[in-house]
């Protein structure tokens, strides 16, 4: 290992990390982020008047089917068996919080899956809503928590 990064060999190649001799556990990983907007897109969504159609659940479809693809999108993630995987919405006259939960029961943590649901539920925010607002801003994809494996439990902290 290259200077203790998991994802180097001795050599400094990528590498996708063995993790065959891992516990496995049940793992959870919850993740969110926001998009602003100007209050007469916000409103749209609120009201199901977008032309494409109902806003939150397209994305709500597109964070699960994006978490599920995670590895085929992030070039050292192993493919997981996901046992579960939603996506919550806050909706205020200034935009959308996303939150995304993935859960499974493994040898590696669903960070990143959870991290990709929040992310591709905002992009499609986004491409939904883009003829009522071209200045919408995504921003703030972050962990909130995780469960789960030899590290136990992490959340964040105000």
């Amino acid at each position: 290992m290259s200077g203790g990064l998991t994802h180097l060999d001795e050599d400094g190649a990528a590498r996708m990390v063995d993790v065959s001799a891992k516990a496995t556990t049940a793992r959870e990983a919850v993740a969110s982020g926001r998009i602003d907007m100007n209050p007469d897109a916000a409103a749209a969504i609120a009201q199901g008047l977008v032309k494409k159609g109902d806003v939150l659940a397209v994305a709500r479809v597109a964070g699960i089917m994006a978490a599920k693809r995670t590895a085929d999108l992030i070039p050292l993630c192993h493919p997981i068996a996901l046992s579960a995987v939603t996506l919550d919405f806050d909706l205020d006259e200034g935009g959308v919080t996303v939150t995304a939960t993935a859960r499974t029961a493994g040898q590696t943590g669903v960070e990143m899956e959870a991290l990709t649901a929040a992310s591709v539920a905002l992009l499609t925010i986004y491409d939904m809503a883009k003829a009522l607002d071209k200045a919408m801003v995504i921003g703030g994809v972050r962990l909130e928590s995780k469960t789960g494996g030899k590290s136990g439990g992490w959340r964040r902290t105000p």
